[in-house]
C-alpha cells in the first residue's frame, strides 16, 4: 500500500532539470463580425491577448505544479518574444538562470488566433536548425556546471524537433547524468528518436514507435509491445519503455516486468498537453521510489485528468492526490 500524501509531500524535495525546446504561445481572442473586403478571409476583431509558456517548458509547469524545484535548459532569442518568456517563466516559479539567449535565434512563438473557440489560424515564428556548436557549447557548459552544483534527481528531455536537443548536446547531456548516476527520462520526437542511448526511461506516444520503428499494427497488445521494447531496447540500450496508447492507457516494460495499464474512464475534453503532464508525473514519481509500476500507473491517472480541462493545463496536485488513493490504493 503506497503511502500517497507522503509521496506527494516528497515531491518538494526533488529537484528536476527539463532540457528542451521551450517557446512561447501567443492566444489572440475575438470576434468575427464580417468578411474583409480585401480579401475573401474574416475580419477577427481583437478582445484579448494571452501568453503562455509552451513545449518544454509546459513539463517544467507541470513538474512546479507538482511542487519540485524546478529549472529549464534552452536556447531562445535574444529578442522581446524571449525576455516575454522569461519573465513568465520566473513569473510561475521556473528557473530560468541557465537559459541560454542567443542573438542568431529567435525564440519560438506560436500565435493562435481564436474566435468563438474556433481556430482562425495560427502563425509560427521560429528557427528550427540544429543551435550551432558555441551555442551547444554554452549549454553543455551550463548544464555541466548545474549538475555539479545542485545534483537533480531526474532530469527530463522534452524534443520539439526545433533544434535545441542537437545530437552532440542530446549525447554529451546523458553521459553526464549516466556518471552522475542521476535518473533520465525522454519524450522523443521523429528526427532525434534513436539518439537518446543509455536514458532510464523512453516514453514515446505509439504513434512516434510505429513512425521510428517502421512499424504496422491493427490491435495493441502486450506481446506486440514487449516486442517493440526489445526493438527499442537493441537500439537505445534504455532501461523502462513507457508508451502511451491515447484511449486505450500506458504500456511499460522494464526487464521482463512488463503492463499494459488501461486508462480510467472520463469525459474527454481535450488531449493537448497529456503527454507533457504524462512525463512530468512518470518522472518525479520514478525519481523518488524508483518503482516503475507506481510510476506508470499514476502517469496514466494524470494523463486522463488534464484530458478532462480544455487548452493545455498544467495538472493539479490536490486532484491528482484525491485520484491517486481512490484508483490506486
Amino acid at each position: 500500500m503506497h503511502n500517497f500524501d507522503q509521496l506527494f509531500q516528497g515531491f518538494a524535495q526533488i529537484k528536476v532539470a527539463v532540457v528542451g525546446d521551450v517557446m512561447l504561445d501567443t492566444y489572440w481572442w475575438g470576434n468575427v463580425e464580417r468578411i474583409s473586403p480585401e480579401a475573401p478571409v474574416p475580419v477577427v476583431v481583437l478582445d484579448e491577448k494571452e501568453l503562455r509558456i509552451g513545449g518544454a517548458g509546459n513539463v517544467a509547469l507541470n513538474t512546479v505544479a507538482l511542487g519540485a524545484q524546478t529549472v529549464l535548459f534552452s536556447v531562445i532569442g535574444n529578442d522581446d518574444d524571449g525576455k516575454a518568456l522569461i519573465s513568465l517563466l520566473q513569473k510561475n516559479g521556473i528557473q530560468s538562470d541557465y537559459i541560454v539567449q542567443s542573438s542568431d535565434r529567435i525564440t519560438t512563438n506560436k500565435t493562435r488566433v481564436i474566435s468563438r473557440n474556433q481556430h482562425m489560424l495560427r502563425l509560427d515564428a521560429e528557427i528550427t536548425k540544429d543551435i550551432t556548436a558555441e551555442e551547444q557549447a554554452m549549454l553543455i557548459e551550463r548544464f555541466i556546471h548545474f549538475i555539479e552544483e545542485e545534483k537533480p534527481s531526474v532530469v527530463i528531455f522534452e524534443d520539439y524537433n526545433k533544434g535545441v536537443l542537437a545530437k552532440p548536446v542530446i549525447e554529451k547531456l546523458i553521459s553526464v547524468c549516466v556518471e552522475n548516476n542521476i535518473v533520465t527520462t525522454v519524450d522523443p520526437k521523429r528526427k532525434n528518436f534513436f539518439c537518446f542511448s543509455g536514458v532510464t526511461i523512453f516514453k514515446p506516444n505509439l504513434k512516434e514507435v510505429k513512425e521510428g520503428l517502421n512499424v504496422l499494427l491493427d490491435d495493441v497488445n502486450e506481446e506486440f509491445l514487449q516486442d517493440i521494447h526489445q526493438q527499442l531496447k537493441e537500439k537505445l540500450n534504455h532501461s523502462v519503455s513507457l508508451i502511451t496508447l491515447s484511449e486505450k492507457g500506458v504500456f511499460y516494460q522494464h526487464n521482463n516486468t512488463s503492463r499494459i495499464i488501461p486508462t480510467h474512464v472520463r469525459n474527454i475534453a481535450d488531449v493537448s498537453g497529456a503527454g507533457d503532464t504524462v512525463i512530468a508525473v512518470a518522472s518525479l514519481a520514478y525519481a523518488k521510489t524508483k518503482n516503475i509500476e507506481l510510476a506508470a500507473a499514476m502517469a496514466n491517472v494524470a494523463g486522463g485528468l488534464v484530458c478532462e480541462e480544455v487548452g493545455t493545463v498544467a495538472i493539479n496536485k490536490d486532484k491528482l492526490l484525491a485520484e491517486c488513493k481512490e484508483l490506486l490504493s
